[in-house]
This record gives structure tokens, sequence and C-alpha cells, in this order.
């Protein structure tokens, strides 16, 4: 396994690498739901890269850039026993040097939910995922459907402006009791990880009132945002039940929808989303 901390030196080796090449974009603090998109890469490319990069640009003025989880070691060793063969590791000075000055706009599918409640979060997410498609030049690049709003955004990235890659969507990893795993999972204190049960409850609410005739759409909001508001430690930013391709919030429920939220947990924020 080759850890690559420049663009001039991943282009060189990218030169030597055998083709289809899969790309996993990782912010780093591996756990299962990574290591699953990296075995579906390694299952279906004769090279596999992961890049390593905490984006700045994706992350508010109060957000917890400083305090995200990072465990390089202990990531560079997960990787190596799954048979990785490139990390690409830069620096912020590497992917945004002196003089940069430039940022991607997707347009109305990253201005809603997330985008609402995290100004600037898409632009950062596009513009450090069209530099990574740019330099890595992947034939398949994989993504979690737990990100299910950030997919969206790099598949219209992707087709917008001609990138190239296919961007696979993997399913979401849960744990057993049907928390979604994510890095910032590990800031839940022990209260917290039995409040956090919530959204998955709510979830769970939407796919079975679906299923049993329900088509409104407000009702099933309603009943989401009842679970969650039941537990004290748990704070809504928003609850959707929207259409999977626009993210625009539905009245009457004809086919598919995406219900999703966002939810903290004390002071953890966490998001999930379930195809109902």
């Amino acid at each position: 396994m080759k850890i690559i901390k420049s663009v001039s030196e991943f282009r060189e080796a990218y030169k030597n690498a055998d083709k289809p090449l899969g790309l996993v974009p990782t912010m780093g603090f591996l756990h299962e739901g990574h290591m699953s998109l990296v075995r579906r890469a390694r299952d279906e490319n004769a090279t596999v890269a992961v890049s390593i990069f905490v984006n700045p640009t994706q992350f508010g003025p109060n957000e917890d850039l400083l305090d995200y989880p990072r465990d390089m070691e202990s990531d560079l060793a997960m990787l190596g026993n799954a048979g990785v063969d490139l990390v690409f590791a830069p620096s912020a000075n590497e992917i945004y040097p002196p003089g940069f000055d430039t940022q991607v706009d997707v347009g109305s599918i990253g201005s809603r939910l997330e985008g609402e409640h995290r100004p600037g979060h898409f632009k950062g997410v596009a513009t450090v995922v069209c530099k990574l498609l740019a330099i890595v030049r992947p034939d398949r690049c994989y993504f979690g459907q737990k990100d299910a709003q950030q997919c969206l955004v790099i598949q219209r990235l992707n087709a917008d402006l001609n990138l190239g890659a296919e961007i696979v969507v993997c399913p979401t990893i849960r744990e057993p009791d049907g928390l979604a795993l994510s890095s910032r999972n590990i800031n839940l204190n022990p209260d917290e990880r039995k409040a956090s049960l919530v959204l998955y409850q709510a979830l769970g609410k939407a796919k079975d009132m679906l299923e049993s005739g329900e088509k409104d759409a407000e009702e099933i909001r309603g009943a989401m945002r009842r679970i969650i508001e039941h537990e004290p430690l748990a704070e809504i930013d928003y609850v959707s039940v929207a259409d999977p391709f626009t993210l625009e919030e539905l009245n009457e429920i004809s086919g598919e929808a995406l219900a999703l939220m966002a939810v903290r947990i004390g002071k953890t924020r966490l998001i999930d989303n379930m195809m109902i």
C-alpha cells in the first residue's frame, strides 16, 4: 500500500495503476461503514484508492472541524488489511493552496435540508469532490447512502460537469440496534447513545405507516417528530419526507419517498435516512 501526500505524486502513481480504478473518499476515523465501501471497491476494481482528508471548507464557523475525530495510524492499518493499493492523504494546503478561490455550487439539490441548516456545506463538499475526481480520475467512486443528500449532490456534480466517474451508492451500515454508523457516534455518552435510537425508530415508523396505507406525507412527518420529541436529549434540526431525486417535500406519496432527518443528541448532530 502506497501512501501519497501530494497531487503530483498521485498523478505519477495513476499512470502506472492498473485500471479500472475505484476511489473511496473519506475524512478518516474509519469504521465498518467506510470499510464496506472499500470492500465493494476491492471487488469491482483492479486498483483501489482511498482518500483521507478532513475537508475544512464543508465545516461552518460553529461546527466541529477541530474536534473531528482523527486516527491515521488505525486508518492505515485497516486499509492495509483490506488490500487497498493507494492512500491519498493530502494536507489542507495541498488541496487549497494559497490563492485558491473557486467554489462549486450544485444549485437547488444542495440548498435544501442540510444546505439550509448548514450554509455553504455543500459548496465545500462539491468543491473537494470535484478536486478529488480531477486528481484521482477514478472509474468508480463510492459513497454511503447514510449521506443521502450528499450522494445526490455528487451525482448532480458528476453529471453536470461531465467528470466521467461512475458514482456507486452503497447501503447504510448500522449497529445491531439500528443506529447508523458515523465517526461522530464516538462523541455520544452512554445516555446519549441510548437516546440516539429515536432516529431509527422514527424512520421505522415512517416505513410502517406508508406500508399500512398512509399516503399523507405530513401525517408521516408529524409521527416522526413526535417520536423524536418524546426523547428529552433530542433536538430536531429537520424531519423530511421528500422526493428521492429532488428532495422536494412531498404532500401525497404516490411511489417511493425518502425520509430524512437531522437531530442533535446532546452536542452531537446525527443524520439518517431511509427509503420508504
